[in-house]
């Protein structure tokens, strides 16, 4: 989708930097060491710079100055049951007495939106769709779904890594016809090509997010008289004027390691730049490289700074990524936090409150740290482990704007799919966010723990999740945490490097 962008933005001309506060670095998608995006995507030529200028304006433009209600625009939403169009863009067989299990990680309001979607599919088929809650990370759920021999009939894969796995492993079974040119009619070649293994498509991504987001408490800025910043130092200035008016700045939901490395990862791309951040992606260069030292010496003026982070490191740790949200837009004046750091998905969380999106919760884009400001982003794949008709219906189903459009009407939902409606997603905040988002095409970069081996990148109490939470609890120990992730690193990459 490369060739669009410039039809999208033809009206961008070249005074952009004048009116946004950085250009950007857009990363998407999760993938594995094997999968690499091409060599115009990953370095600083010019049409992946131009592009990521261009997306920064349709990105800043989506988390600023979207003060509006929850459906601002006065586009209307379309029926849950369609396209939005009146009716359905995808035929699906009947299926009357077959039943499936989908297996996913997701919680709470995610779930129980991808639920919907389900029971729609329920609806037009005749199938029984069972969820089955996975446990993270899920790649070893399954493994022991198999060996017991019960699998799951399809499973959502929040890592293109997983997928290789799977595939190796002899689990996932390739996507049919019907869910090919699904994916061929609504979705980019970039969002197709991470999905494969071999040549042959294995995943299709469902869902999508934008991870370089902060979500404030509207009253707690105004009562302090803090501003949105644009840059790490107004980041910090802001910290201290919410922290002079009596509130703690920052929840950090530390229980959960991921969104640790979703910390370190925004302030390693913006500082250190993308080549470097796709050199430490593949383990070309040591976790104990000068540029790792001041992306965790940057970290630490937030995460070691007393009294920055509610409840302390300890509390952080024992907060959860649901509670890290909710606790900051509860108790009226007097939340535990002011801010909190992670994606567009916040918003379920947030919904579980009474704060309105775009009044009483508002978002800035994560503030430049270095030349650039990233954009981080993160996506979940549906993979088939057991081939049936019924199998490849529901992914096929998954593939087409029907599904997406009828989870983007719920809210705290992205999708990569570029035919799902923009009149789908329930507030300007999150409408502005996914036409970015699809305007990014081919051009973006991986989530850089998810192209580390699991072991390093994605399992709870080990490697990178592990020596970061370790970090958060002793922020002064740079160098220790340094040599602790090069070890786990240059373990779980077999490099020995």
């Amino acid at each position: 989708m490369r060739s669009t962008r410039s039809s999208r933005f033809g009206t961008v001309h070249t005074d952009i930097d004048s009116t946004l506060h950085s250009d950007r670095t857009f990363r998407t998608g999760r993938t594995s060491r094997t999968v690499r995006p091409s060599a115009s995507v990953r370095s600083g030529g010019r049409t992946t710079r131009v592009a990521a200028v261009l997306l920064a304006t349709a990105l800043a433009l989506a988390v600023t100055g979207c003060g509006g209600d929850d459906d601002s625009g006065g586009s209307t939403k379309p029926s849950a049951s369609g396209d939005g169009n009146g009716g359905s863009t995808v035929q699906l067989p009947k299926l009357d007495g077959q039943s499936l299990e989908v297996a996913a990680v997701w919680t709470g309001g995610e779930q129980k939106n991808f639920k919907k979607v389900l029971a729609e599919f329920e609806k037009r088929t005749g199938a029984k769709v069972t969820f089955v809650p996975a446990q993270d990370p899920i790649i070893n759920f399954l493994g022991s779904k198999v060996a017991g021999g019960q699998p799951p009939d399809v499973a959502l894969l929040p890592q293109p890594g997983a997928i290789k796995q799977a595939v190796d492993k002899g689990w996932a079974k390739p996507l049919g016809a019907e869910a090919t040119k699904e994916l061929a009619e609504n979705y980019s070649q970039g969002w197709q090509d991470i999905g494969k293994v071999g040549g042959k498509q294995y995943g299709a991504y469902y869902k999508a997010a934008n991870k370089s987001l902060i979500w404030y408490n509207a009253k707690v800025f105004e009562n302090a008289g803090a501003n949105e910043p644009k840059s790490w130092k107004d980041l910090l200035s802001t910290a201290r004027t919410v922290y002079d008016s009596g509130v703690t700045p920052f929840s950090v939901g530390g229980a959960d390691g991921w969104t640790l490395t979703d910390w370190f990862e925004n302030v390693y791309l913006s500082q250190a730049g993308p080549e470097q951040y796709d050199q430490l992606a593949q383990h070309k260069i040591k976790w104990t490289d000068p540029s790792v030292k001041q992306a965790l010496t940057t970290l630490a003026q937030i995460w070691g700074k007393k009294d920055y982070v509610a409840g302390g490191a300890k509390g952080a740790l024992g907060t959860a990524f649901p509670e890290s949200v909710t606790q900051t837009f509860t108790g009226g004046d007097q939340p535990k936090a002011g801010m909190v750091y992670e994606g567009d998905f916040a918003q379920v969380n947030i919904g579980e409150t009474k704060a309105r999106i775009g009044t009483d919760a508002k978002v800035f884009p994560f503030p430049a740290v270095g030349d650039t400001a990233p954009v981080v982003s993160g996506g979940d794949a549906a993979v088939i482990l057991k081939d049936s008709k019924a199998a490849q219906a529901l992914v096929t189903f998954l593939a087409s704007p029907d599904a997406a459009t009828i989870q983007a009407e719920l809210g705290g939902y992205l999708s990569p799919n570029k035919n799902v409606p923009e009149s789908a997603y329930p507030n300007a905040v999150q409408r502005k966010i996914a036409k970015a988002l699809v305007a990014a095409g081919d051009d973006f970069r991986f989530d850089m723990s998810d192209q580390a081996p699991q072991a390093f990148g994605g399992t709870p109490g080990k490697g990178e999740w592990k020596e970061l939470q370790d970090f958060l609890t002793n922020p002064k120990d740079v160098a220790g945490a340094q040599q602790k992730l090069e070890a786990a690193a240059a373990k779980a990459y077999g490099s020995g490097r």
